[in-house]
């Protein structure tokens, strides 16, 4: 799953001058700006929220290690502080029943779910159910899938998992992650994101975003994707799994980027040993927030009713006309 592109990053400020955040969290409101005065839908922020870049400005650096139990303890304050700023946190693709969800997953790689979004109403018009799918030409079903990229490689993927649908399971999807995976073009990834938000079986998504924070936020170290699941799994209880994936990557993608995060307009800075990495002035922080949180539409052409940002806008829209 793709982030949207950012400005080149500037340079960390110094711990010395850094200047603390001393503004709550960058809420989002009913009309999708951060700065809205209006407050009818706004996600619940803790004083801890509130103060946390000030807080974390101002927190020595410790030179004993961090333990276990410290670590595991700020691991899960983390996500109860997330839950408030991102109540209404969901998987950012459209579907309406588990073989849209694993199609529209499919097609995510290496490409926004907004142009996935954009793009899945055309392709379930045409190709509503796996047996359908199946029989596609291939020709055709590359040219309804072209804008997510490499369409070639994703309409085999598309047919041969519909065929083993229609063939092996009945033209269902199955609710297990032992059979999800012999899927073509289906890994543990997308097999989770499909058994947590379809079968509501918990599972971690662990994407891009999810591993570079829970790097950051020093919850392991590990970079191969299998490997940070078992850790990060081991933090939290079970119940807790598809949420917690959801805020992750929710702050990943409207916070916390790859090249330059919004550190002066985090929520959890406090809670961040990363903190500094990015930009720490509140003001040139603001203006990195993306989606709801900046004010812009979010992914979903069809967000759930209580996302409080507006709807993406369908593929082929001109600028300025959502």
């Amino acid at each position: 799953m793709g982030e949207q592109p950012s400005a080149k990053s500037n340079k960390a400020a110094k711990g010395a001058s850094a200047k603390p955040a001393s503004r709550k969290p960058a809420d989002a409101e009913p009309n999708g700006s951060a700065t809205s005065a209006t407050s009818a839908t706004k996600p619940a922020t803790t004083p801890a929220s509130a103060k946390s870049a000030k807080s974390a400005a101002k927190r020595p650096k410790s030179a004993k290690p961090e333990s276990r139990l410290a670590m595991v303890r700020r691991a899960r304050r983390i996500n109860r502080e997330l839950a408030d700023v991102y109540p209404y946190a969901h998987p950012e693709l459209d579907f309406r029943d588990p073989f849209e969800l694993l199609v529209a997953t499919v097609l995510s790689a290496q490409t926004t779910d907004l142009r996935v979004n954009q793009t899945t109403p055309a392709l379930f018009a045409k190709y509503p159910t796996p047996e359908d799918m199946a029989a596609a030409v291939p020709e055709e079903l590359e040219e309804v899938i072209r804008p997510t990229g490499f369409f070639r490689a994703k309409a085999r993927s598309l047919i041969g998992l519909s065929t083993a649908l229609r063939d092996r399971y009945d033209g269902e999807v199955p609710g297990t992650l032992k059979d999800l995976v012999t899927l073509p073009g289906v890994g543990r990834k997308t097999a989770n994101v499909v058994l947590g938000n379809a079968f509501g079986v918990p599972g971690l998504t662990v994407d891009t975003h999810f591993g570079r924070l829970v790097r950051r936020w020093k919850w392991t170290d590990q970079e191969d994707p299998e490997k940070v699941e078992a850790e990060i799994a081991a933090i939290f209880p079970k119940s807790e799994w598809t949420m917690l994936s959801h805020r992750i990557i929710f702050h990943g993608r409207r916070v916390c980027h790859s090249r330059k995060p919004a550190c002066g307009a985090c929520p959890i800075a406090h809670l961040c040993p990363s903190y500094g990495e990015g930009e720490t002035d509140p003001e040139k922080a603001r203006k990195l927030l993306k989606y709801e949180m900046g004010g812009y539409p979010g992914q979903r052409l069809s967000p759930p009713p209580d996302y409080p940002g507006k709807p993406a806008p369908p593929l082929g829209t001109p600028a300025g006309a959502e």
